[in-house]
Order: structure tokens, then C-alpha cells, then sequence
């Protein structure tokens, strides 16, 4: 059975999303602000949720229709084919609703008359007058856009980025999914040094090190979709989650080639930060010390910092803000050939730091606007490879 799909990720890293998507195989139909859509049968729906490290969620679109008014927008909820999507036992609800530049607006009111134009046209296809609601879940998230109504049917469940090893965090954590995508808006790879000198609950390490070890981001956990025996079978879901078993890299071939440290000055933080680690399966790969900012150093050229620091949402923590960013750049300036890439909603960082970025891209982190920085350092010499390693 073929189906489109919708794949929510952070508004402005669409790109990390898309092709995260294109390298599974599969085919793009639209890629807009915070989405990218594409095409794929039941193998698809499970790939993709256990296989995408940038993305929210991946919605099974139910139906697409312009609305201007409530009853457009119950005769065009009524007119999809929802018996072909929820059984009769199914517990269904629009879980969300957003409305930009569109006439109807009150999620509220979108949200209960698409469940009664549900419920109108299952009580004529199952022939009844009232459901149980107690089998498996097919939770709605409604997007309008200038009026036209985009329906998905949520088949992750919980959120992408609860990849399930991250259990104690810092204050102000970055979450899995973007941490993901900011690694793969930079050049690093497995073999180049990665430090992170705020890593508070090690985000930043371990998504780098489930890369390096190409360990799928949600291959330890289930989704909702796992229930829907009415549209995908089990055996798609046994087959995706050994395929990504399989493709996992031994921890011994990725530690004779990595070097990825995290540092914060809180020792507690970094005890949690070695537990998350532990529980993503990359504990061996990743040093955790504490270690104060001050004290950032390290004797080999070319290496990237990929970091989150303090932003000072606390009053009391926004003095302190220039005399740490003055010596993150005074200890980057002391590495060879070093790349640092940073998130923060700083706005003075450029300056403090002393240099001006080489890129600096806009990012909304939920609904705070962050910078995202590159400092760039030289390129390594190409390597010489001889014919065993080729």
C-alpha cells in the first residue's frame, strides 16, 4: 500500500531532514516550514521512525482539503475514508491543531468538529452508534495554512526525540532531535576529534557517538504504530528494527578511530551525562570529565567543538555571560586548526568570543530564536590511503 507521509523537524533544518529521508530511499513530495513529505508503503512507516534522528514524528497523511468555514471543515473530514485507517475498536482524537493565515483558527472548536465528522461517517461504515474506543490509538495532528486543511495520523506516539536514554538533564537541555541535525550541518565525522565543553546531560557526545556506531535512534524503543495491526504487519516492524541491528558499527572499530569528550564545570551533571551515555550503548566511546570552560585544551590540530552554552535566561546569569564568552574564544584561539560550532541565543557571542562567524544560521529552539555559529579552521591535509584501507 502506498502513503504519504509527514515528517515535522525544527523550523529551519529541513535540509537535515530531508536528506536523512532520500538516504532511506525514499522519495520527497514537498519539503515547507518545519515539514517534509514523502512517499512510501508499510516498510516506510517503520524505517523511518526507528531510523530518523531529526525529525519529530512521521504522520500517516490521512487527507488534504480546503476549508473557509466549519462546515467545509466538517464535510471535508467526513468525506476521508477513515474506516480504510481506524478499525472499529480504534480510540481516535485530533490530539492537535494549528492555524496560521487561515479563517478558522480556535483549535478547540477544529478540534471537536473534525472528531464528530469522524464519528459520522464510522457510525455508517461500522454500523453503529457508539465505540468502544479501547483498541490501539490513531491520534490526529491538523495543520491549516491559508485554509487548506492537512491531516496526519501520528504513528510515533511519543516524540522522536525521546530516543529513551536520556533520563536526568541539565537546565536548559537541547533536545535529541536537534542536537542531531546541528552535528550534520557540520563536517565532522567519525574519525575527527568532537569536544564539547558545556555537554551538561552529554547530548551532544552521545548523538555523535550513535552516529559514529550508526546506531538508530529509536531502535530501543516502540512506537504507536506497533499496534496498528489493521494496516501495517508485525513482521515489517521485526524486519526494520534487524536491519538496524545489523548495520550497527562494533564499539571496538569506531573507539580505535574516535575521540569524543564532554566537560561541565557540575560534577553531578556529568555523572548523569556518563549514565545517559551508558544507556545509549556509547559509554565506552565518549570522555566525560568535569572541567570548568577555562581549562578547554587539546594537543591535536583539527578538531571541532559542537557545543550549547549558557544563554543567561536568568536575570542573575546574564552578567556573567561576556566573560564566558570571552573565554570560550580565548581557549578556541589556542587550538590548532580547530572548528567550533555553537548554539546560543546570545546575541553579543560574535563579540565576546572576539571573531566574527564564518556562517551564522537562524534557529528556533521551540520558540526561542537562536544563532547557530561556525567558526571555521583549516581543512586537514587529504589523507594518503594505501591500498589496504582503500
Amino acid at each position: 500500500m502506498r502513503y504519504e507521509f509527514i515528517a515535522p523537524c525544527h523550523f529551519g533544518l529541513e535540509a537535515c531532514t530531508k536528506k536523512e529521508i532520500t538516504d532511506l530511499g525514499y522519495e520527497i513530495t514537498e519539503v515547507s516550514d518545519g515539514k517534509v513529505s514523502f512517499e512510501g508503503d508499510e516498510e516506510a512507516l517503520c524505517r523511518a521512525n526507528i531510523n530518523l534522528r531529526t525529525a519529530e514524528r512521521v504522520l500517516l497523511k490521512a487527507g488534504e482539503f480546503n476549508a473557509e468555514s466549519f462546515e467545509e471543515l466538517f464535510e471535508g473530514t467526513r468525506s476521508i475514508s477513515w474506516e480504510e485507517l481506524i478499525p472499529k475498536d480504534g480510540k481516535f482524537w485530533v490530539a492537535k491543531a494549528s492555524s496560521i493565515k487561515s479563517k478558522l483558527f480556535s483549535p478547540s472548536d477544529i478540534q471537536s468538529i473534525m472528531k464528530k465528522a469522524m464519528v459520522e461517517r464510522l457510525k455508517t461504515r461500522y454500523s453503529t452508534s457508539w465505540f468502544k474506543e479501547d483498541g490501539a490509538e490513531y491520534a490526529l495532528r491538523v495543520f491549516l495554512h491559508k485554509d487548506k486543511v492537512t491531516i496526519g495520523i501520528d504513528t510515533s506516539g511519543a516524540s522522536l526525540h525521546k530516543r529513551g536514554y536520556r533520563r536526568l538533564t541539565a537546565k536548559a537541555p537541547i533536545t535529541e532531535t536537534l542536537a542531531a541535525a546541528l552535528i550534520m550541518l557540520t563536517p565532522w565525522r567519525a574519525d575527527r576529534i568532537l569536544v564539547d565543553p558545556f555537554c551538561g546531560s552529554g547530548t551532544f557526545p552521545i548523538e555523535a557517538a550513535m552516529m559514529a556506531m550508526n546506531i538508530a535512534p529509536g531502535v530501543e524503543r516502540d512506537f504507536v504504530s506497533c499496534g496498528w495491526d489493521n494496516l501495517i504487519s508485525k513482521k515489517y516492524w521485526y524486519d526494520a528494527y534487524d536491519e538496524a541491528h545489523d548495520l550497527e558499527k562494533s564499539i571496538e572499530e569506531i573507539k580505535a578511530i574516535s575521540d569524543i569528550q564532554g566537560y561541565d564545570a557540575d560534577g553531578e551533571i556529568i555523572n548523569a551525562a556518563r549514565e545517559n551515555a551508558a544507556r545509549a550503548g556509547v559509554g565506552e566511546l565518549i570522555h566525560f570529565q568535569k572541567r570548568d570552560v577555562a581549562m578547554l585544551s587539546h594537543p591535536k590540530k583539527y578538531g571541532f567543538i559542537i557545543t550549547n552554552p549558557p544563554y543567561g535566561e536568568r536575570l542573575e546569569e546574564k552578567k556573567n555571560l561576556p566573560a564566558l564568552y570571552k573565554t570560550v574564544g580565548e581557549r578556541f584561539a589556542e587550538l590548532s586548526d580547530w572548528s567550533m560550532y555553537m548554539i546560543t541565543a546570545f546575541e553579543d557571542a560574535e563579540r565576546y568570543i572576539g571573531r566574527k562567524a564564518d556562517k551564522n544560521r537562524k534557529i528556533y529552539n521551540g520558540m526561542m530564536k537562536t544563532y547557530f555559529y561556525s567558526f571555521l579552521g583549516k581543512k586537514p591535509p587529504k589523507r594518503q590511503h594505501n591500498e589496504e584501507n582503500d
